[in-house]
């Protein structure tokens, strides 16, 4: 199991964590997706490592962006 946390940019409500959770739960290989409002912190679990261009392009997709490290 891998777990990664990445910061998303842009989200200010529950219906934002909702968009932002059904995206990357579509990501091959995710097993859960825990987002905390309040930070931006966005915990992705998996079987294997998840490449990071696909979550970043399912949080785009979702309408917000990854906050660059």
């Amino acid at each position: 199991m891998s777990q990664t946390t990445y910061t998303v940019a842009g989200m200010t409500c529950g219906h934002c964590v909702a968009s932002v959770t059904e995206e990357i739960e579509q990501v091959p290989g995710v097993t859960d997706v825990d987002v905390d409002l309040a930070s931006g912190a966005v915990t992705v679990t998996s079987d294997t490592p998840v490449d990071e261009s696909a979550v970043r392009a399912a949080v785009t997709e979702a309408g917000y962006s990854l906050a660059d490290a």
